[in-house]
């Protein structure tokens, strides 16, 4: 595939789960990627190396999304290696799934600074490096944004506020070509679904049940949406909100 050929990618918190499958699929699809991470760079160099042996071009760059300091590096590596940006996918992101009784005012700032600010800042410092042609910007949320579920508030705050980060920008960044859009999973089958023990569970249960497609998603069912939003054939699209929950509704 070729629909990304000369593009170059930015996909934040990209050494596993869905931004790894996200930055997989542009590199196959020609695309130049940068993989950022925070603390794996041993799951970052892995999916450089995906990447290279289809032939495609990666480098991999660590930063906390939620610093302005690594941002900027972020973005000045990426100049260096690539030039101008075309594609910027907003996935870094964190979650904790805790009762009210049990939320804390550094849990509550730790999830709002990745997964609300984190995605300001990215967008805000790229608009430095994308080309005059424009591109897309591309935020990861979550269904969880309007289908809460207990013991979420924090989390499902933090995706909501996101989906509203989506709209604003979408508007104030259409002069510039630029076009925003969010992308909603449902239940996803990744290192963080594991840890949280959600695989295997009566909670997989209860979402298969609910899921009109009959089964949890997968990385790579993420990834083929945020290509389609990266590529020229959703040149008409922004300020949309995709739900890839296999119709969970």
């Amino acid at each position: 595939m070729s629909q990304l050929k000369g593009k170059v990618a930015v996909v934040t918190g990209a050494s596993k789960g869905i931004g790894a499958s996200i930055a997989k699929t542009l590199g196959s699809a020609g695309a130049s990627v940068v993989v950022n991470y925070s603390s794996s760079k041993e799951g970052a160099d892995k999916v450089v190396a995906e990447i290279e042996k289809q032939g495609g071009k990666a480098i991999a760059v660590q930063g906390d999304m939620s610093k302005s300091s690594d941002v900027k590096r972020l973005f000045t590596e990426t100049k260096k290696a690539f030039g101008s940006v075309n594609i910027l996918v907003n996935n870094a992101g964190v979650f904790e799934f805790a009762p009210l009784q049990s939320v804390t005012e550094d849990e509550f700032h730790r999830q709002m600074n990745i997964n609300v600010l984190g995605p300001i800042l990215a967008t805000q410092e790229s608009l430095n490096y994308f080309s005059p042609e424009g591109g897309s910007v591309i935020n990861i949320s979550s269904i969880v944004s309007d289908i809460p579920v207990p013991n979420s508030v924090v989390y499902a705050s933090t995706k909501g506020a996101l989906d509203t980060v989506s709209k604003v920008l979408a508007l104030e960044l259409s002069s510039k070509k630029i076009r925003v859009n969010t992308i909603a999973p449902g239940g996803v089958e990744t290192e963080g679904a594991h840890r949280l023990g959600m695989i295997g569970s009566d909670m997989e249960k209860q979402i298969v049940s609910k899921t009109p497609l009959g089964r949890i998603g997968q990385p790579d069912d993420i990834a083929k949406v945020a290509l389609f939003l990266a590529s020229e054939d959703s040149y008409w699209l922004t300020g949309e909100r995709i739900s890839a929950s296999g119709g969970y509704r």
